[in-house]
């Protein structure tokens, strides 16, 4: 009889939501130090698409918050407490300012893209064992700088002196210029150095280029020379320079080529990187990754507006060609 009635009981009774055991909610967040990611746009869509295929999705078991310092470093400390206040589990971020200041607020971080040689700059201890709170992608300066130099010298073969333009106060790019610079040298090839502090440099760097014309111009991408970018872009139209910068956008935004990291590989593998996070893993133990896809892009209408022909054997090797 007692058991018919407890057989009873438990076929009878129901268990309601607020009871039910809840799926764990993973907070993820971005930090930048330009504008904030829009969610719906690259690269923030590469990773919630590749954090999807994972299993993460926003609104089922992932949230996802984006802040940018609009190219002010010291506001990337105040963000940051914003972003520890909301408990996350993991942050991406951009560039070598914003990995450092991730790394002093001991939130586990992923560097997603632009941090320069994260071993040069002290931001981790090597590559295979980062030993820190910090992993990510970062990617050989120099061999980069060597072949954006050559594609350089292909497409202008009495090239002899080019204008290195970066961001003089991030460590990160200050290292990416001497690799470029080194290189420069082992080919030859004269270096204007054009180093940037603030906005107000640019118009220094542009009487300077007036002065003294290079012959073409490599761009050192940060922060500042992000924001700053159409001033570099225009003057080189105008002046019809050749100039190679170091991702794909900035073509498509009307720059002559560019040779550099896929973007969305290194979101792609970013996730990757999140996602054993998510489960536990310690940065500390998550080996630097590189990528190993480098797109060569040549955007014909900017060559045409700037009177230069592309050599055919190199538009062959491009991986797009924007017309």
């Amino acid at each position: 009889m007692k058991r018919r009635t407890l057989v009873s009981l438990l076929g009878g009774a129901t268990i309601s939501p607020a009871a039910m055991a809840q799926p764990h909610t993973y907070r993820l967040a971005a930090l930048t130090p330009t504008l904030p990611f829009a969610a719906s746009a690259p690269p923030a869509r590469f990773l919630l698409e590749a954090l999807a295929q994972h299993g993460y999705r926003i609104g089922q078991n992932l949230t996802f918050s984006t802040r940018g310092s609009h190219g002010q470093n010291a506001e990337l400390s105040v963000l940051l407490q914003a972003i520890k206040a909301e408990g996350v589990d993991a942050l991406v971020t951009i560039g070598y300012q914003a990995a450092l200041a991730a790394k002093e607020s001991g939130i586990p971080t992923v560097v997603a893209q632009g941090a320069g040689d994260p071993v040069a700059t002290g931001l981790v201890d090597s590559l295979a064992r980062p030993g820190g709170t910090v992993t990510g992608i970062s990617d050989s300066a120099t061999e980069l700088s060597v072949k954006r130099l050559s594609l350089l010298k292909e497409l202008l073969p009495k090239l002899t002196k080019v204008a290195m333009l970066w961001n003089r106060d991030d460590l990160g790019m200050s290292l990416r210029y001497k690799a470029s610079a080194d290189a420069a040298q082992s080919m030859g090839i004269a270096v204007q150095p054009l180093g940037v502090r603030e906005p107000a440099d640019f118009e220094g760097v542009i009487k300077t280029m007036r002065r003294e014309p290079p012959d073409a111009i490599l761009m050192v991408s940060d922060s500042l020379t992000m924001l700053n970018r159409r001033r570099v872009m225009d003057y080189a139209t105008v002046q019809r320079l050749p100039a190679i910068y170091e991702y794909e956008p900035l073509v498509r935004e009307g720059g002559l080529m560019s040779y550099g990291g896929d973007i969305r590989e290194s979101f792609e593998r970013a996730a990757a990187l999140v996602e054993r996070l998510f489960k536990g893993a310690k940065p500390a133990d998550l080996p630097f990754e590189q990528p190993t896809r480098y797109p060569f892009v040549i955007n014909l209408k900017t060559a045409k507006a700037i009177g230069l022909t592309i050599p055919p054997a190199l538009l062959a090797r491009a991986d797009d060609v924007i017309e």
